[in-house]
């Protein structure tokens, strides 16, 4: 197979050093440079379309999605390397390749623990771009000092500055759980990007990348959210059609190794990596990161999650305002998914705008989303980051018990996966005054998701709503659980609900559960199950 680079899906200067197998990057990991036995996918056209039309613009795209690489595409453009641009589709639209002053600041390599350590980045590319077009001893902070470096570069190249600002938000996500270091951070920040209005007659073109959409825009009225624009849907991650184009050959190699046909890999990579939508009407895309990974280790993988889970997400995650259960189940407004706070207390625009959530469906009348999970490696590694929250148990205690548990289910064995879910719930870290039922089904919920089982908690009947129906191959299994009541009392409510009755004519084994949770001692104390 031929090595692999889409130039939009790497990962700054060291690219793509996880897949050097497949993804060996050059010595200068630039934007248009093709060398010999490289694919390059070309998405220049996407580019000149922002370029020819607009000038200040935003992308949120989930973490590991080339946003970096797509900036120093840009910055590529703007220096006037015509060279890495030859045969591409922007240079079929472009005549003069002016050589534009480049301000380029990436504010990701950093972690931000306190407000000195964000002015200390800004200060060394202040630092740098001061020394190439001087300063003044009256700009003190870093907003007035980029005001003064935007202007400077401006008059002396006799051309006007491109500004790109990668991973704007990372001090601010950096800080969510600490709200007065929060605030002090994006007071900073917003000094610093409000230049991108003042600064207006010095600049020719702005891009800011990030995970999230926050409150430091707020004055930045000439900003172009381009982030669910459908023109703008597949400008970081790889199509359909151009991994059918480009990446055939890796198709079926990865076929070969894995004792597949080239269809059936198809179909388990679309499952494992597609389904991001960042338009109704657009097209889905791959997770370029976890897709040239595969291609490169002749393997799939949850690369994604590997990579890390980002700790702003955790904290989040800590809050009581998230239900598992219910994150896909209802519709939001698309001002919602977009909204200038996204770390307030409704989680559903971060979750959507960080790539764990992606557009479903949308009502044709009102135009709310329905939202899911995008594929089976981010809904696998949602409930495992949510698991250890919820029960304090790492993955070295919890895999065994899981394993036992899968094993439970699909043998049809209720007392042995009841004996492993009780191992696993065991001391979970309730804490008195919370809803101690939801907080024991959403839990239940996770469990039974994460092992890879059909779940649906609170599954709508004529007789009222089951707590959890978990389906299997070859069975059914209808749980009622109680708190601080009797496993008796649950079995009685399934038969005087009819709880199993939809499921009576299924060939499938059909099994009762009925199940007690003790806030006293903060673990299942008595099951009982009974075969229809």
């Amino acid at each position: 197979m031929k090595r692999c680079q889409d130039y939009y899906s790497g990962n700054k200067e060291n690219g793509w050093a996880a897949a050097a197998r497949v993804i060996t990057p050059p010595p200068r990991f630039t934007a248009g440079r093709i060398r010999s036995g490289y694919v390059y996918v070309d998405k220049t056209a996407l580019m000149w379309r922002l370029i020819d039309t607009g000038k200040y613009y935003f992308l949120s795209r989930p973490r590991r999605f080339g946003k970096s690489l797509l900036l120093s595409t840009f910055a590529a453009y703007f220096s006037g390397e015509k060279d890495l641009f030859t045969g591409l589709a922007i240079a079929e639209h472009t005549t003069e390749w002016p050589k534009h002053p480049v301000l380029h600041m990436d504010l990701g390599g950093q972690n931000y623990t306190s407000a000195e350590e964000l002015n200390e980045v800004l200060d060394t590319y202040l630092t740098a771009w001061e020394s190439r077009y001087g300063a003044s001893p009256a700009e003190r902070s870093p907003a007035r000092r980029f005001w003064g470096a935007i202007r400077r570069a401006c008059e002396q190249e006799g051309r006007q500055v491109v500004v790109l600002i990668d991973e704007y938000d990372k001090p601010l996500l950096e800080t969510v759980d600490n709200e007065p270091l929060y605030e002090q951070c994006r007071g900073i920040l917003r000094g610093v990007y409000g230049n991108l209005k003042t600064c207006d007659k010095y600049i020719k073109f702005a891009f800011l990348t990030g995970v999230t959409k926050l409150s430091v825009f707020s004055d930045l009225n000439n900003l172009s959210d381009i982030s669910m624009q459908r023109e703008y849907a597949a400008i970081c991650g790889i199509t359909e059609a151009e991994l059918d184009r480009y990446f055939a050959p890796g198709i079926e190699e990865l076929a070969r190794q894995n004792g597949m046909t080239a269809e059936e890999m198809r179909e388990r990579l679309k499952n494992q990596y597609d389904g991001y939508l960042f338009n109704r009407k657009a097209e889905n895309v791959y997770n370029p990161f976890s897709l040239l990974n595969a291609f490169s280790k002749n393997e799939l993988g949850d690369y994604w999650f590997e990579s890390g889970t980002p700790e702003f997400l955790a904290e989040m995650l800590k809050r009581d305002t998230l239900d598992p259960e219910n994150l896909t189940a209802g519709s939001v407004s698309p001002s919602r998914l977009n909204a200038l706070d996204s770390l307030s207390d409704d989680p559903l625009p971060i979750l959507y705008q960080s790539g764990y959530l992606t557009l479903a469906s949308a009502h044709p009348l009102t135009g709310n989303y329905k939202l899911k999970f995008p594929n089976e490696e981010v809904e696998r590694g949602f409930f495992n980051m949510l698991l250890p929250l919820y029960t304090h148990k790492g993955t070295a205690q919890a895999d065994p018990l899981l394993d036992r548990l899968v094993t439970g289910l699909a043998e049809g064995d209720p007392e042995g996966f009841m004996r492993e879910l009780q191992a696993l719930l065991a001391d979970i870290p309730y804490e008195r005054g919370k809803p101690v039922e939801a907080y024991f089904r959403n839990l239940v919920f996770i469990v039974f998701r994460l092992v890879g089982f059909y779940c649906e908690v609170e599954h709508p009947m004529a007789g009222g709503r089951s707590d959890t129906v978990v389906k299997t191959d070859k069975f059914i299994y209808v749980l009622e659980l109680k708190v601080d009541q009797s496993a008796e009392a649950a079995l009685s409510q399934i038969e005087e609900k009819g709880y199993a009755a939809p499921y009576a004519a299924d060939s499938r084994k059909l099994c009762k559960l009925g199940v007690n949770f003790s806030t006293k001692s903060k673990r299942i104390d008595e099951w009982r199950s009974v075969e229809a």
